[in-house]
């Protein structure tokens, strides 16, 4: 999934417990690869899905702006024209020690315009990487 540099960090450092999204994912996950978008531009850590939330914007507020890591006037700027939305409740962060590119994935692998769908072999591996 591709997030803001600065988001990243908050989701590393464990002060955003919830991503926000404006499309759900198309089928059930159990990871979210953290891929940093630019400046940064690499895979940073990865993290275990609890659980999506789907309601109005305002709701969404209502339910994670303590947890959200933005603040209510970006969210209202990010959500604005939708009357739907998407909290991904954060479980349990993993970064990798040293940031991937993307290349380390496999030949072709393109930056995410927003997210993509890729093999449990690779979040297996990622998590294999953190530990050294």
């Amino acid at each position: 999934m591709a997030i803001h540099p600065k988001y990243a960090a908050k989701i590393l450092s464990g002060d955003k417990r919830v991503e926000f999204r404006k499309t759900r994912f198309a089928s059930a996950i159990s990871h979210v690869v953290i891929y940093a978008t630019d400046p940064i531009q690499r895979i940073v850590g990865l993290f275990k899905v609890l659980g999506i939330d789907q309601a109005a914007p305002d709701e969404l507020w209502r339910r994670h702006q303590r947890h959200g890591g933005i603040n209510r006037s970006s969210f209202l700027a990010y959500y604005r024209r939708r009357d739907t939305g998407i909290a991904i409740r954060v479980g349990e962060v993993v970064g990798l020690s040293v940031p991937k590119a993307l290349s380390a994935l496999g030949h072709n692998v393109a930056p995410p315009q927003s997210f993509r769908y890729l093999p449990s072999t690779v979040i297996d591996d990622l998590l294999r990487d953190s530990l050294k």
